[in-house]
C-alpha cells in the first residue's frame, strides 16, 4: 500500500513538472504529456501500460462533460445551435461513412462494418486539447463557442455510431430504419435522465441545508451519478452529463448563491479538471508500446500508411464540411444572408481545431477481444493502432501548429463585442445602482443613525459616480493604459508586503490564526478586484 501511494504521489509530482516545462517551452500541456507519454514508454525497463477503457468512460469522461457543459454559455449555445448541431452530428456522421468507404477500399480485409466502426472512434474531436491550445490565443467568442458546443455532443453521437456498428460486426445484420430509431430513443432517452438528475440535485441543493463543503461534494458526485443511471437503462451517459450539467448551469444562481460555496467549488472543479486532463493525456502517449505489441498480423510501416492515410481523410472532410455549412446556407436562405459572414479565417480555424484525444482511443480500446461464437475479433489492434496513429497526427501536428494558423489569419471578433473592461464596468454600474436603490427606499430611515449603512450608501454612490464617468469617456489612450499597468504594479508590491506582514502576525500572540486567514482572503479579493477594475 505504501509503495502503490508513492507512485501515485511520485507521478503526479513528475506530472506537474512536466506542465511546468511546457509552459516555459510555451506548448499546451496536452500535447507535451502525450509526447512524454511516447518517450517514457519506449524506456528500456519501463513496464508495459495498458489503458483501460472503463477507467477512461466511468472515471474521467463524466467529470471533464460535466465542468464543459457547466461553463458553456447557454444563450451562445443557443444562439449557435445550428453550426453546432452540424459539427456534432452530421459531421460525425458524414466522417463515418466516408472513413468506412475509405478504409474499405485500401485497407486488406476491411468489410464496411469495421469502416464504420473505425469511423464511429476517430470521428469526435477531443474538447480539452482545443480548448487548452486556444487559452490566451486572440479567437473570436463564435469560434470558441461553436468548439466547445460540438465538443459537448459529438462524443454522444460518435458513441451511438461505434455501437450500432459494433452490433453489425457481431451479428452480421444491419438495419438502418432500426438504427435511426435506436439513435433518437438512446440519445433523448440520456437528455431525460439528465434533466431527471438534474431536477433532483437542484431540490437538493437549494431545500436542504447543505455547506459549502457539501455543495462541492455534491458536484462531484453529480456527473457520476448521471452517466451511471444513464448507462444503467442502455442510455447515453454523455447526453445525460451534458444536459444535466447545462441544466444545473443554467440555475446555478439560485441554489449556490453563497460566495464562500461558488469559490470553494471553483476551487475543487480547477484542481480536479487540471490533474484528470494531465494524467489523460500522458496516459495515451504511455499505452503505444501495448498497441504496438498487439500488431501480429500487420507491419508497423503498413499499420502507419494506413493511419496517415485515415488522419489526412478526417482533416479533409473536417475542411471541406465546416467551409460548406459556413457559406452554402448563406447563398440558399434569405435571412442568413442578413447575418455577419464568417469568412474564410473562422472556419478555417474551427477546422484545425479538430485534434482526436482519450475518447477515440478509449472507445478503440472497448473494442471486445473475440466475437460471439469465440473467435478473435477481426482487425482490432489494427483498428486501435490506427486510432493512435490519427490521436498522433492530429493532436500534435494540428496542435502545434494551431496558434501559427491564428496568427497568421489575425482574426479579429466577427460580432460586435463591447470590449471586456466596458462590461464589466456597466455591470458594476447596474448592480450598485440597484443596491443603492434598495438602501435609499427601504433603509433610508434607518442608516441617518447607523454609520455603517451610512459608509456604504456613500461608497456606493461614488463607485456610481465613478463608473459613468469611465463609461462616458469613448476612447482610452495609450497613456492611461500604460497608467493602469503602472498602478497595478504597485498595488501587487503594496499586497505583497501587506502578505509579509500578515505572516509575521502568525507568529504573534495577538492574532489568531483565523483572523489572518480572513485577512489573507480578503487580501486575494481584493486583488481580484484590481485585476478586473485596471487590467
Amino acid at each position: 500500500m505504501h509503495e502503490n501511494l508513492l507512485l501515485i504521489l511520485g507521478l503526479l509530482f513528475a506530472l506537474m513538472l512536466l506542465v511546468m516545462l511546457a509552459q516555459k517551452l510555451r506548448i499546451a500541456y496536452p500535447i507535451f504529456l502525450f509526447l512524454a507519454g511516447l518517450g517514457i514508454g519506449f524506456i528500456p525497463g519501463i513496464p508495459v501500460f495498458k489503458l483501460d477503457p472503463e477507467l477512461i468512460f466511468l472515471v474521467f469522461l463524466p467529470p471533464l462533460l460535466y465542468e464543459a457543459a457547466w461553463y458553456t454559455s447557454w444563450k451562445e449555445f443557443k444562439k449557435w445551435k445550428g453550426p453546432i448541431a452540424l459539427l456534432a452530428f452530421g459531421l460525425v456522421f458524414l466522417t463515418s461513412f466516408v472513413v468506412a468507404y475509405a478504409a474499405q477500399s485500401f485497407i486488406p480485409g476491411f468489410t464496411l462494418a469495421l469502416g464504420f466502426l473505425l469511423g464511429g472512434i476517430i470521428s469526435p474531436p477531443d474538447a480539452v486539447a482545443a480548448a487548452t491550445v486556444l487559452k490566451g490565443l486572440k479567437v473570436p467568442r463564435r469560434t470558441i463557442t461553436i468548439l466547445e458546443g460540438e465538443s459537448l455532443v459529438n462524443d454522444a453521437s460518435s458513441l451511438i455510431v461505434f455501437r450500432f456498428a459494433l452490433a453489425a460486426v457481431l451479428t452480421g445484420t444491419f438495419s438502418m430504419g432500426q438504427a435511426a430509431g435506436q439513435f433518437f430513443l438512446v440519445a433523448g432517452m440520456g437528455v431525460v435522465v439528465g434533466l431527471a438528475g438534474g431536477h433532483i440535485m437542484y431540490v437538493v441543493h437549494r431545500f436542504l441545508p447543505t455547506s459549502s463543503a457539501i455543495d462541492a461534494t455534491l458536484t462531484v458526485m453529480t456527473p457520476y451519478l448521471l452517466f451511471l443511471s444513464a448507462e444503467h437503462f442502455h442510455f447515453s451517459g454523455v447526453m445525460a452529463v451534458v444536459s444535466g450539467g447545462l441544466f444545473m448551469s443554467f440555475r446555478s444562481h439560485e441554489v449556490f448563491t453563497s460566495g464562500s460555496t461558488r469559490m470553494t467549488m471553483s476551487a475543487v472543479w480547477h484542481t480536479l479538471i487540471f490533474v484528470l486532463n494531465t494524467l489523460v493525456f500522458i496516459l495515451i502517449g504511455l499505452g503505444l508500446p501495448a498497441i504496438v505489441g498487439g500488431l501480429a498480423e500487420t507491419s508497423i510501416l503498413h499499420g502507419i500508411e494506413y493511419g496517415l492515410y485515415i488522419s489526412l481523410t478526417v482533416i479533409v472532410i473536417r475542411l471541406l464540411w465546416i467551409y460548406a455549412v459556413a457559406h452554402i446556407p448563406r447563398w440558399i436562405i434569405k435571412e442568413h444572408r442578413r447575418a455577419i459572414s464568417p469568412g474564410w479565417k473562422n472556419p478555417l480555424i474551427i477546422s484545425w481545431a479538430g485534434m482526436r484525444g482519450v475518447v477515440s482511443l478509449a472507445t478503440a480500446l472497448s473494442i471486445p477481444l473475440l466475437m460471439k461464437d469465440g473467435r478473435a475479433f477481426p482487425q482490432r489492434d489494427l483498428i486501435i493502432f490506427i486510432t493512435f496513429i490519427v490521436i498522433l497526427v492530429t493532436l500534435v501536428f494540428q496542435g502545434l501548429t494551431l496558434p501559427y494558423v491564428i496568427k497568421l489569419t489575425n482574426i479579429g471578433e466577427l460580432d460586435p463585442v463591447l470590449p471586456e473592461h466596458e462590461q464589466h464596468m456597466g455591470i458594476r454600474l447596474r448592480l450598485d445602482t440597484l443596491a443603492f436603490e434598495h438602501l435609499h427606499g427601504k433603509y433610508s430611515p434607518a442608516h441617518e443613525n447607523n454609520t455603517l449603512i451610512t459608509a456604504l450608501k456613500e461608497k456606493l454612490k461614488n463607485d456610481i459616480e465613478g463608473f459613468r464617468k469611465s463609461l462616458t469617456s469613448v476612447e482610452i489612450d495609450s497613456k492611461n493604459s500604460s497608467e493602469r499597468k503602472e498602478f497595478y504594479k504597485i498595488i501587487s508590491e503594496i499586497h505583497a508586503l501587506q502578505r509579509k506582514e500578515l505572516f509575521k502576525m502568525k507568529n504573534e500572540r495577538t492574532f489568531t490564526d483565523e483572523a489572518v486567514r480572513k485577512a489573507e482572503y480578503l487580501l486575494d479579493l481584493n486583488d481580484m478586484k484590481v485585476i478586473d477594475n485596471v487590467l
